[in-house]
This record gives C-alpha cells, sequence and structure tokens, in this order.
C-alpha cells in the first residue's frame, strides 16, 4: 500500500530539517520538499542534496522570481500598500505565491497534505494557511509548531540540534547570528534575538554586518546619482531608458538603492495573531519603486480616483499583511486599483543620495497638469475665472455657518 504523501514547505533551516524528519517519522509518510526560489540568492545552495539526505523522497527548487515580480510585487505597488505607514509588506506578499504553488504540487503528486514550520505566533501560519484554504479546500494542512506533542518533544533549539545530531540531519546551527532571517527579492528582514528589545539600537555601527543588502546611509556614496524610471499603465518599465522586466526592474533597483543606504525600516508592528513585534526591514528596491510611482501618480491620476485609491490603501495592506490575497475582497479591491492606473504613464526622475529618494522631475504624454490654468500669472487660456471662487467658498462655508449660529445660540 501507497504511503501518503506530504509537501513541506523546506528552506534547509534548522526547523525544517527537523520537521521534515519528525513527519516522516510521526506520519510514516513519504515527504516532498518544496523550496520556493523568490530571490534568496546563496541560501539555495545545496538545499536539494540536504533535503534529500535529510529524508525527502523528492525536491522542488522552483525558480518564481519572474511570476513574484509580475503578478505580486507590481500589482500591490500599483496599489500603493504600505502597512502601518512603514511596512512595504515584503514577506507577507512572498506567502501566497508559495502556498500557491505548495497546492499545485500537492495535487500533481497526489498529497493528502502540504506542512510548513511557521509558528503559532506569527502570521506566516495565517498567510499559508488561508491562502491554502482558498486554492485548495480538499488538502490538509500540518503545522508542527501548533501541536503539543511537537512542543513537547522541542522546546527549544538544543533538543532540535540533538535531534537532528541523531539522525544525521546535517544542519549547521549556531549563536553566530542572534537574530532570525526571511529574504526574497523584495526585501530582507531581520527579527528576534537582540532584536526583540525595542531600545536596541539597529543602527549602530556595532550591527553594520547584518545587514545584507545596503549600505549604511554613512557609508553611502558622496555623490549623489539619477534614476529615470519609465511607467505604463502604473508598472515601471524601464529604467535609464533601457526596456525591463519586472524582475529586471527589482533587481537593478534593489543594486542601485543598496548602494546608496535606501529603504532601511525599524518599526514595532501589529501581528495578526494579536502581539507587538519589532522588525527591522531592508528594501532598497521597493522603497524607490514606491516613491517613483507615487510621484508618477501625483502628474497623471485624477485628483478624486487618487484619493478613493488612498483611502483603500490602510485596508488593502492589511488584507497582503493577514493573509487574504486569494479573498475576493482583494480581488475587487485590485480591479479598481488595476482601473485607477490606466493612466499613470511616463517618466520618473530621481536623485539616490545617502538613504534619500529625492524628486528631480516628472513627465507624461498624458499629464493632467497645464502650467497655463495652474501660472500665478494671466492664464492665457482662461480656463479659470479666479473670480468663481467666491461663489465655490460661499457655498462650501454655508454649513459652517449655519452650524456656528446654532452653536452660538445654545450659549445664550
Amino acid at each position: 500500500m501507497a504511503k501518503d504523501k506530504i509537501v513541506l514547505a523546506y528552506s534547509g533551516g534548522l526547523d525544517t530539517s527537523v520537521i521534515l524528519a519528525w513527519l516522516k517519522e510521526t506520519y510514516d509518510a513519504e515527504i516532498i520538499a518544496f523550496t520556493a526560489d523568490i530571490g534568496q540568492k546563496d541560501e539555495l545552495d545545496g538545499l536539494e542534496e540536504k533535503a534529500l539526505r535529510t529524508g525527502a523522497s523528492k525536491v522542488y527548487i522552483d525558480d518564481l522570481r519572474d511570476e513574484f515580480a509580475r503578478d505580486f510585487i507590481f500589482p500591490m505597488f500599483q496599489a500603493g500598500a504600505l502597512y502601518e505607514g512603514q511596512y512595504l509588506l515584503g514577506t507577507s506578499i512572498a506567502r501566497p505565491l508559495i502556498a500557491k504553488r505548495m497546492v499545485e504540487i500537492a495535487r500533481a503528486e497526489g498529497a493528502t497534505a502540504i506542512a510548513h514550520g511557521a509558528t503559532g505566533k506569527g502570521n506566516d501560519q495565517v498567510r499559508f494557511e488561508l491562502a491554502a484554504a482558498a486554492l485548495a479546500p480538499e488538502i490538509s494542512v500540518i503545522a508542527p509548531w501548533r501541536l503539543e506533542s511537537f512542543r513537547e518533544q522541542f522546546p527549544g533549539r538544543a533538543e532540535m540540534i540533538a535531534y537532528a545530531e541523531k539522525h544525521g540531519i546535517p544542519v549547521q546551527a549556531t549563536a553566530s547570528k542572534p537574530y532570525s532571517t526571511d529574504r526574497n527579492l523584495l526585501h530582507i528582514s531581520f527579527e528576534s534575538g537582540m532584536l526583540e528589545d525595542p531600545w536596541f539600537d539597529a543602527s549602530a555601527d556595532s550591527c553594520k554586518d547584518m545587514y545584507v543588502l545596503s549600505v549604511s546611509p554613512e557609508d553611502a556614496p558622496d555623490t549623489p546619482e539619477y534614476l529615470e524610471l519609465e511607467f505604463e499603465q502604473g508598472n515601471c518599465v524601464a529604467l535609464n531608458g533601457k526596456k525591463m522586466t519586472p524582475l529586471e526592474v527589482m533587481d537593478t533597483l534593489n543594486e542601485l538603492g543598496g548602494k546608496h543606504g535606501i529603504g532601511r525600516v525599524d518599526m514595532v508592528e501589529n501581528r495578526f495573531v494579536g502581539m507587538k513585534s519589532r522588525g527591522v526591514y531592508e528594501t532598497p528596491g521597493g522603497t524607490i519603486l514606491f516613491h517613483a510611482h507615487r510621484k508618477m501618480e501625483s502628474l497623471t491620476m485624477d485628483r478624486d480616483v487618487m484619493h478613493l485609491r488612498d483611502s483603500l490603501i490602510s485596508k488593502y495592506s492589511t488584507l497582503v499583511y493577514n493573509g487574504f490575497w486569494f479573498a475576493p475582497e482583494r480581488l475587487a479591491l485590485q480591479a479598481l486599483v488595476t482601473e485607477s492606473q490606466k493612466n499613470v504613464t511616463g517618466t520618473v526622475r530621481i536623485k539616490l543620495y545617502k538613504g534619500n529618494i529625492i524628486a528631480a522631475g516628472v513627465k507624461s504624454p498624458v499629464s493632467l497638469y497645464n502650467p497655463d490654468i495652474a501660472t500665478m500669472e494671466a492664464d492665457p487660456t482662461q480656463a479659470y475665472n479666479q473670480s468663481d471662487a467666491t461663489g465655490f467658498i460661499h457655498l462650501n462655508a454655508l454649513r459652517l455657518k449655519v452650524g456656528s449660529g446654532v452653536e452660538q445660540s445654545k450659549q445664550k
């Protein structure tokens, strides 16, 4: 009789390596390890061999970078998504893509379940499982960290290391980096360890070696660098006149932004599960794209369309953060966003300098800015009659005058 199959989201670290062996032992199942290449670079080296040596029957390492940039990062940036005013959602937006591919593999392999190594305290468990529920409700999910038996067996890292040694699992676990990281094409995050103290200064010289994608602003070049981004319908399609795919845009912007110390964020955020957590993020390319996109919109988006879209940014960002990427309300919002972007076309010029993104010009063939109307000099088109503003102000002041009169009568 054939064994059941379980598809595991596998990173090759201590947790998922132990979980792979534990799942195989506990469920007497065939474990298929899956790793999504979404821009982790050298973190993927040797993963297939490691997974097979740990007990996986099969390993998928799928290059999803193009899909990640095109179908997840770019639509999210069209929406102007920014969680709690600071976080560009680098980890959040990657999880639905990983879950999507996991359930595709599960169906192709005839697996009955998928599994992940997210803890019961974090957001990722919710993101993985809500995506799976939306895409493949017939497939069950195994979350070992939420199982009491697993937590009793592994109350700490020492027990996990001992288990790995006993089972011949090739894992290197050291205390040289007292924090955890998560890297992809959009960002890298740092949390836990010394970062759990919100008074700890992550920008100090002693922390310089922690950062991966960017130099500190103090160490950035003393000479600014100019960059032109071309947009078509809200998507960046070229840099400095060179046509690029979304993936190429992200790779190039990451390099340029990192060189100039752009995109570092240190914040305390509100997790979906209810607690606050402190995270440090590097998002060099995403930060440039976010600011340039906003600049392009300022010239080309209708005022009320922009204000309507902006009123939905908090809602959209929260949906992404909380794992509702495949929910009908996010899809409905995305349809509105897509419509709002149809004229966001043109070129933005910016200056990169020591952690700053400085506006240096914007132009568009569909610009809504008319210098003849906006000028402080005489309007040659006579499209705007300043005298008309008198009635405009009177009408808008009417309710304020009525309300004030009521308040004054109450005081008599």
